[in-house]
């Protein structure tokens, strides 16, 4: 068990804390002293083993607790939230360690995490609770492309998926309409077929900020435009979020190249990749 909070002893040096575990079910001292130099060489903490935790930076601590753990030479790890107490800048270095660590080791780890990046960088298969209640459980990819839910949906990505509430109309085409607006979407001819029972009916759209676009990729044909008041510009380096209204209380993201980056308060050309939009049932919230 890997905790939060590290809980190691503050009273004992590096090299106790990892083999305190091992004295207690009475190890040779000679067995405690290989696992614990192998554990500390492994997370490259062989040159602490004779500090105390108070002496450790928080990234050094969460290794000595990895190390505990690591000596016991388990056949399941158990990690509850090990990283938030840390800085994002460790908080990646640490997550391409344990990683590391995994391939390394071969043993199976079930990892609790808030952090949405955290579970699709990480895990080979995720599963995603609400309320104590599994909603899905699926590889990192399938549960990004085909959340079986609008929770889901709006769990995994970010910035979050963008949600429009509003009903499908079958007039010779298939098109969202959004409540109270002329807005409309028209839908990809491959989901026609799912959706034309529930013509007439509430929906709710999604589309993630990735699938918006200010020009036409190449290679892109289900394309639709659409007029945009801007809100908010958020450059964050090499690409820009950028919030906007759709009227009737719209508001969408999306995320977009960093080149010629729009002004707040301008009317914007957007294009949704009609191929790319999820529908889910505006009652049950199930993915249609």
């Amino acid at each position: 068990m890997v905790f939060q909070n590290y809980a190691l002893y503050p009273h004992m040096t590096v090299y106790e804390n990892l083999a305190f575990g091992l004295k207690l079910r009475k190890y040779s001292k000679s067995e405690i002293d290989t696992r614990v130099q192998h554990a500390a060489k492994i997370l490259g903490i062989d040159s602490y083993l004779d500090r105390k935790p108070k002496a450790l930076s928080g990234g050094q601590r969460q290794r000595v607790a990895l190390g505990r753990a690591i000596v016991r030479q388990p056949k399941v790890f158990l990690f509850d939230e090990p990283l938030s107490n840390l800085d994002a800048n460790l908080r990646v270095q640490m997550r391409t360690e344990i990683s590391r660590l995994h391939h390394r080791l071969q043993t199976t780890m079930i990892y609790v995490t808030h952090d949405q990046i955290e579970a699709m960088s990480m895990g080979d298969r995720i599963v995603v609770m609400k309320d104590g209640l599994v909603q899905q459980i699926d590889t990192p990819l399938n549960i990004y492309h085909h959340p079986v839910n609008r929770f889901v949906a709006g769990f995994i990505g970010s910035p979050t998926m963008n949600f429009l509430s509003g009903s499908v109309v079958a007039n010779g085409t298939v098109q969202f309409h959004q409540d109270g607006t002329p807005f409309g979407v028209p839908v990809a001819q491959e989901f026609e077929s799912r959706l034309k029972p529930v013509a007439g009916k509430k929906v709710t759209l999604g589309i993630r900020p990735e699938h918006i676009y200010t020009q036409k990729p190449a290679g892109i044909t289900t394309l639709s435009p659409f007029r945009a008041q801007i809100e908010v510009v958020e450059p964050v380096g090499n690409e820009i979020f950028v919030y906007f209204s759709t009227g009737a209380g719209g508001q969408f993201v999306a995320r977009i190249a960093a080149e010629n980056p729009p002004k707040v308060g301008t009317a914007f050309d957007l294009l949704i990749d009609t191929s790319k939009v999820h529908f889910f049932d505006a009652q049950t919230e199930k993915s249609l």
